[in-house]
């Protein structure tokens, strides 16, 4: 619930609209509707796993990957540091590749269902690069 919050709080608006962005950015109805479906698919692959023996580990990874999605959040769009929103994501690409293996290693539907997380992950990774290369006069808020 915390990850999916902060995407209602920190919407991408008038400034992310503003940006230069690739010919290949997912449209607009495209992220509500994606996140739904994944969020529904992370849960039932956690609950798959969470009472097999061996899934501390797993687990853990799925909690760190659910923090970093929490996190980006806030920092690309609300604090509007692309290069930081890029360090995110590339740990959370980690996190989610890391959680998808661990699942498949427990259970292979719950594997499964990380296959089109990671899928957009790695769009949002590459989207995320290129909107900031493509923006370089845009700089973060400051806390100052």
């Amino acid at each position: 619930m915390a990850a999916a919050t902060t995407g209602s709080m920190f919407q991408p608006g008038a400034w992310y609209e503003s940006l230069v962005k690739p010919s290949w950015t997912p449209p607009k109805w495209m992220f509500p509707v994606a996140w739904t479906v994944l969020y529904v698919l992370m849960s039932i692959a956690g609950a798959r796993v969470v009472d097999l023996p061996g899934s501390g580990t797993v687990l853990a990874f799925w909690a760190l990957q659910i923090a970093l999605n929490t996190l980006w959040t806030p920092v690309f769009f609300g604090l509007r540091n692309m290069a930081a929103g890029m360090i995110i994501i590339v740990g959370l690409w980690i996190a989610v590749a890391a959680t998808m293996v661990g699942l498949f290693l427990l259970d292979t539907w719950a594997g499964m269902m990380f296959l089109p997380y990671l899928l957009w992950v790695s769009i949002a990774s590459a989207l995320n690069y290129s909107v900031w290369k493509r923006n370089p006069e845009v700089k973060p808020i400051s806390g100052g």
